[in-house]
């Protein structure tokens, strides 16, 4: 199982839709405190549809709690600031990826600790960054491709045609 780590998210919206990334795929999601929402936040439920109940989510008071309950987790931090791409590392069933609040990223003082665990989307040099739960996304996937899509199905059905 992989995990999925907000560092202090600030959008509802984006981490219902990861929270619901996270359901499908069977991805734990992990929320550093403070955040910019409530748990119980419309927005949030909206984004997350009927996804949320099914949820496997925890909460951290600050990011040295979540490091004090998670003392052995391997974790990858998601930034534009990072030399590695996402694709030059191998992820491994139980590795954690940390993503920053929308406005500002991972705090540089995380980053400059652990410089080859960063890792970062290719992007014109001009832009800033992508959307939080589109990098999820795009990360996640990427980690489960590596995994061979382990507990995921292989092939679809159609609803009322057959192949």
């Amino acid at each position: 199982m992989l995990n999925i780590v907000l560092h202090e998210p600030e959008m509802p919206a984006n981490t219902g839709n990861i929270g619901r990334s996270c359901v499908i795929t069977g991805a734990r999601l992990h929320l550093i405190e403070p955040m910019g929402f409530n748990l119980s936040e419309k927005m949030l439920k909206r984004a997350g549809l009927d996804y949320w109940p099914r949820l496997d989510v925890t909460t951290y008071a600050d990011y040295d709690d979540f490091l004090t309950k998670n003392s052995d987790a391997r974790i990858f931090y998601a930034t534009t600031k990072a030399k590695h791409r996402y694709t030059d590392v191998e992820f491994h069933d139980g590795d954690y990826i940390m993503f920053g609040k929308e406005s500002a990223g991972i705090p540089e003082e995380i980053l400059i600790k652990h410089p080859d665990q960063c890792i970062r989307i290719p992007m014109l040099p001009e832009e800033r960054s992508l959307n939080l739960s589109n990098s999820v996304s795009i990360i996640l996937y990427e980690a489960l491709r590596q995994l061979d899509f382990k507990g995921l199905e292989d092939e679809g059905e159609l609803h009322r045609l057959h192949w």
